[in-house]
């Protein structure tokens, strides 16, 4: 195992991407490593579970073929047979995992060895009934015996159909809580039989009983294909027996097996009877009439297993079961529990998706076709009207309902129902036009959609909602995206429905006949979106559209403003126009538009794109326009190349468009030193007319106000690399990326710089940074650039690190304070930190030896720009460095007999180590102590 990553990190790092884990190491050398670590008698119990996750999880990327699979499983069965027994939870999830490899990786079904031992395994724990040998704490491994054998039969069908009766026996003799573990197991193995003899041919009686009282071996020899679960309403597919066999034996069987599933639990209830009705539906000679005496029990629950199981049963046998009258009272009942208020949301979605699939006992459609059950009314429904009050997925799942219950209304019910449901719209749009919440606005869209699928052809209705919805969007312009979205999902499912037509011819009306006043900026992004999207529709005349833009460029400043966003949503628009069908009716506005554009805008990426839409508009008929513009059907490219219409295909072309990833670092920055005190501070210009009492407090107040700025700044240079590979010697239109490593600076701006060239003076970049929190850092860096023969480039950087001393600046004073000024406000604020709060504020005292004449050069060599006041009688200096946004750190340095002495105050006591390093660093040459 790798030095330093634990146990957990690599099984979380394997759960979590196997692939990716795996490209370091190989399946057999981490299987090998956790197969061993599993054997280790000091592991805990609960390390070695976290280990036998990975193999539950991906079985077969640990074992890839079914030998490694028979591998791991015996090692697996020793590893078992050696756990002590009071680690009772860890036997249960190595059985697991056995379980888990053997029928992944093929070795149940091509019958290794292992397997064979391990199924004896299995079946010799379970036959322990009532804890007889082993104890009450033996209990969960016959619990996990059951589990594990039932999931061997699900995906070998017939695996013990030759041990039902030894099975019986043993579910008759439990009487502990695992007593529905054993009915569970049985039933499985039981149904999975009788499909098995349903394939069969001349199945009589005594084949029949011989299956019920087998106590043989394993059947390896079964069908390896899954034995689905009964589908409803399709008797006609499912394979039955003869109605000609006496099936008194299982008659009684399941009988008993009905009687016995009171003492379970709602699951395990569900689980039994879904597998009863799988038999039942198989074998004719037994009437479904055995349910009977349990449907009032059914009836009347409120778990939802259970529920699923009965209307499962009523899919299954129809009014073979289930009389008309047992119908009603269940659809009832499924309406009383959509709204029961003590039951969560999803349980009543799950009642409301009951009742819109409600299976009939004579359903109209006998296609499979998905219609609404007949007894599903308006009357009936009465109480499940949506209202505002619900939750949106239950407005939305009981609108959906009602649209399809007074769909099929009569007329007079049909105008009172539609009414509601159309006002309940109103309200809905209502909220949102009082700033509702963007749930309640997605949830009103969706409602408006369930609707129109329904009654789009409805003009009273479809007319009033585009109205209303207009009247909404001219006070909502945000809403343009939900609005448009709406328009395409009605297209998409209402290929001939007008609708979504007459709404955006709607919108665009709106938005042309909106008074200038209100057309800002920000509304003017929304309006965009909704006309690029109205220039789809060939139905929808587009002057007034490019009537609008051209106006709006012309009476305002939008051009001198260099607004790329909107510029570029003009030219969308303008896109769309050039692939209308109606070009040549708008053809001398939209070339206005676009040389307008061109000539008045100023973006040169907005110039260049308008100058090249215009080219294409002057100069190529509609047919190959909307072939050049054309977009694929996921708006991407088409899968034609259109271009070649107007340019010759070839490499370069494709080549321009890439942009290439260089083999190393072609790019560096070299720092330009400069003294600190060269670094400017705005904002501190008024504090030399300030009284010495007052002038601490507004030293600190000036951090609060908008005109104080304190910045980092550093000079590089931008130079080449080493490296000289002469396609880099000239590079164009360089960008400069920085990313942070942590969270202690203001996010860094690009930096672009026109060119470098290898044989000129290297251009000169500033990086300006604004701390949060004043520490050291680095910054990752890259940069895209172009070469002379057009390419574009992506290179890495080295990472640029920031010091501590390059985070100094001296103190924000006004230009050309005088030193008594600067002395003064040291004063205060080494008196004010030195007594101020202990949580922020700290002093500390570092010592050093050194020449006197010596400690003068480190005072001119690393102080001089921050060097406050100098005492040469007392032999005293003062130094204070700001770092911004807020914090300073105060030295007095005093020359004494046997050493120097610098004490420190500072307002942020988490600089104390830096500041501590930093005295070390300059004085490295020195004898030095710390306290």
């Amino acid at each position: 195992m790798t030095p330093g990553n634990s146990w957990d990190e690599r099984i979380s790092a394997f759960l979590l991407s196997p692939s990716q884990f795996l490209s370091c190491t190989t399946s057999e050398s981490f299987l090998s490593e956790l197969l061993d670590e599993l054997r280790d008698e000091k592991a805990n119990d609960n390390k070695k579970v976290l280990l036998l996750s990975a193999l539950l999880e991906h079985p077969t990327v640990l074992c890839p073929t079914t030998s490694a699979g028979e591998g791991t499983a015996q090692e697996l069965m020793s590893i078992l047979t050696f756990t002590p027994q009071k680690s009772i939870s860890l036997k249960c999830h190595i059985m697991l995992a056995v379980t888990n490899v053997l029928i992944c990786t093929s070795c149940l079904a091509s019958r290794t060895k292992v397997a064979e031992d391990y199924l004896d395994f299995l079946f010799k724990t379970i036959q322990d009934t009532n804890d007889n040998t082993g104890g009450l704490a033996l209990q969960p491994l016959r619990a996990t015996a059951c589990d594990c054998l039932r999931e061997m039969e699900s995906c070998n069908p017939g695996l013990l159909s030759q041990k039902l009766e030894a099975l019986y026996y043993l579910k008759q003799q439990e009487t502990t809580i695992l007593h529905q573990s054993y009915c569970t197991l049985y039933t499985q193995s039981l149904k999975n039989a009788i499909r098995l003899l349903t394939r069969e041919k001349d199945v009589d009686t005594s084949k029949l009983r011989s299956v019920l009282g087998g106590n043989e071996g394993f059947a390896w020899k079964t069908t390896g294909s899954p034995l689905s679960m009964l589908p409803f309403n399709m008797m006609t597919q499912v394979p039955q027996l003869s109605t000609m066999l006496d099936c008194k034996d299982l008659k009684s069987i399941l009988s008993l097996l009905l009687e016995e599933s009171y003492l379970m639990t709602p699951i395990s209830q569900a689980l039994l009877l879904r597998g009863l009705i799988e038999i039942v539906a198989m074998v004719p000679a037994i009437s479904p009439a055995i349910f009977k005496s349990q449907l009032l029990r059914l009836f009347g629950t409120a778990e939802v297993e259970l529920m699923h199981a009965t209307l499962l049963m009523k899919g299954t046998f129809t009014d073979s079961l289930f009389t008309a009258e047992d119908e009603h009272f269940l659809i009832k009942r499924l309406v009383g529990m959509a709204q029961h208020p003590l039951l969560s949301i999803p349980e009543k979605l799950f009642y409301m998706d009951c009742i819109l699939h409600f299976p009939e006992n004579r359903p109209i459609s006998s296609s499979g076709e998905e219609c609404l059950p007949v007894l599903v009314t308006p009357r009936l429904t009465l109480s499940l009207l949506p209202t505002v009050f619900n939750d949106s997925a239950t407005m939305l799942c009981r609108l959906n309902l009602l649209c399809l219950v007074h769909l099929e209304a009569d007329e007079e019910e049909e105008g009172k129902g539609l009414a509601y449901l159309f006002d309940h719209l109103m309200a809905l749009l209502k909220i949102v036009d009082n700033q509702g919440s963007r749930e309640m606005v997605v949830t009103s869209f969706r409602a408006i959609f369930i609707f129109l699928i329904h009654f789009n052809y409805m003009e009273k209705f479809s007319e009033k909602l585009v109205n209303s919805l207009c009247d909404l969007y001219s006070r909502h312009c945000r809403l343009a995206p939900h609005l448009i979205n709406l328009a395409d999902r009605i297209q998409e499912c209402l290929e001939d429905s007008l609708w979504s037509v007459q709404l955006l011819k709607a919108l665009q009306k709106c938005i042309v006949e909106m008074p200038p006043l209100q057309l800002t900026l920000q509304d003017l992004r929304w309006h965009l979106k909704i006309l690029g999207r109205v220039a789809q529709e060939s139905q929808i005349v587009q002057r007034n559209t490019i009537c609008l833009l051209l106006n709006v460029l012309i009476n305002s400043n939008l051009c001198e403003r260099k607004n790329w966003q909107v510029g570029n949503a003009i030219l969308a628009v303008c896109r769309n126009l050039l692939q209308h069908p109606t070009l040549s009716q708008m053809f001398i506005e939209l070339a206005d538009l676009l040389q307008h554009m061109t000539k008045h805008y100023e973006d040169t990426d907005i110039q260049d794109h308008a100058r090249f839409y215009y080219t294409l508009l002057t100069n190529l008929s509609w047919e190959k326009l909307a072939g050049v513009l054309a977009k694929g059907p996921e708006g991407g490219q088409a899968k034609v190349r259109s271009l070649s219409a107007i340019v010759a295909e070839n490499d370069g072309v494709t080549s321009c468009l890439t942009v290439h990833q260089t083999e190393g670092c072609v790019l560096q920055l070299v720092k330009i030193h400069e003294p600190g005190s060269q670094r400017a501070i705005t904002g501190a210009d008024n504090l030399e007319t300030v009284d010495k009492k007052d002038l601490f407090e507004v030293y600190q107040e000036q951090f609060k106000t908008p005109g104080f700025a304190s910045e980092i700044t550093l000079r590089y240079n931008l130079t080449h690399t080493k490296v000289t590979d002469p396609r880099f010697d000239k590079m164009f239109t360089i960008c400069l990326h920085f990313d942070l490593n942590d969270s202690h600076y203001v996010e860094v701006n690009d930096i672009y710089v026109p060119c470098l060239f290898r044989d000129r003076k290297a251009p000169q970049v500033i990086l300006k940074l604004k701390p949060y929190e004043p520490y050291p850092t680095s910054l990752r860096l890259s940069a895209i650039f172009t070469t002379e023969d057009g390419l574009s480039w992506h290179t890495q950087l080295p990472d640029l690190k920031v010091s501590f001393p390059e985070i100094f600046l001296p103190i924000p004073s006004p230009l050309g304070a005088s030193h008594e000024f600067k002395e003064e406000v040291f004063d205060l604020i080494w008196e004010a930190t030195s007594s101020g709060d202990p949580d922020s504020s700290a002093t500390s005292l570092f010592c050093f030896k050194t020449e006197s004449d010596k400690l003068a050069d480190l005072m001119k060599i690393h102080f001089e720009g921050y060097q406050i006041a100098e005492s040469q009688d007392q032999n005293v200096w003062k130094v204070l460095f700001f770092l911004p946004p807020r914090f300073h750190v105060l030295l007095k340095i005093r020359q004494a007999e046997d050493a120097v002495q610098v004490s420190i105050a500072t307002d942020n006591w988490e600089l104390l180590p830096h500041v501590n390093s930093y005295l070390q660093n300059i004085t490295a040459h020195c004898n030095m102590t710390t306290t």
